[in-house]
């Protein structure tokens, strides 16, 4: 499972030559560690090929327009959470902590919340411990890939192939609220969401487990519910 992990957290990257040239790696691994169901595996392909076989300053230019230019696909978990709420700040600095505590210390300029290192710090993890940490933020994949899937875009499978190896079933009420309030596009309103009612923690620690990620992404009762299983 932490390989895979690790090759959709590339997948979900900026796109570079490094990637281009390692994609027959990707599918080895993949292959190797046989983590995913074959549906997901198999639905990998589409954008396999084509980080193979796109030039990569085109595949740097769909990439910028899926993820930079729509707050609606944003690759930052919290943006979905907290969107520009204060509460963010926070949320971040108690992430970054649960990454040094699994012994990941980030050396880039990304946010803590970037989803490519959320999932290379769930392949630090234990199986079990992996896919409960993935489950919990199920309805942000399953939203993200529902709104992938209607620009017809590759990146979807992804978003499949996470929640495959969460196997997590997301809350339905929680997605739907997702789904009803899409991020805005429109910089003037921002300032408006930046005073949303406050984001309260009460039941966040219920179930156990870390009190970062687990408070932040539960802190609006977005209770999920996890089918475990046995594979890792």
């Amino acid at each position: 499972m932490r390989l895979t992990l690790r090759t959709l957290a590339a997948l979900l990257s900026y796109p570079s030559a490094e990637l281009r040239a390692h994609i027959g790696d990707i599918r080895a691994a993949l292959d190797s560690e046989a983590a995913l169901p074959r549906q997901a595996r198999d639905g990998l392909e589409p954008i396999l090929d084509r980080l193979q076989r796109d030039e990569v300053i085109d595949a740097q230019a769909g990439y910028t327009d899926l993820f930079d230019r729509s707050r609606a696909l944003s690759l930052h978990l919290f943006e979905h959470v907290h969107g520009e709420n204060r509460e963010r700040g926070q949320a971040m600095l108690d992430l970054n902590q649960q990454y040094i505590e699994a012994g990941l210390l980030l050396d880039s300029q990304e946010l803590p919340d970037f989803i490519p290192i959320f999932l290379e710090y769930a392949s630090c993890l234990p199986a079990p411990e992996a896919r409960e940490t993935l489950g919990q933020p199920a309805h942000v994949f399953a939203a993200l890939d529902a709104r992938l899937r209607d620009r017809d875009s590759d990146y979807a499978a992804v978003f499949g192939a996470i929640l495959a190896l969460a196997n997590a079933v997301p809350d339905r009420d929680a997605l739907d609220e997702l789904q009803k309030n899409v991020p805005s596009e429109d910089p003037a309103l921002i300032d408006e969401e930046w005073e949303e009612k406050e984001v309260t923690f009460s039941g966040a620690h219920d179930m156990g487990g870390p009190t970062g990620i687990v408070a932040r992404l539960r802190a609006k009762g977005k209770a999920m519910t996890a089918a475990r299983g046995t594979r890792s």
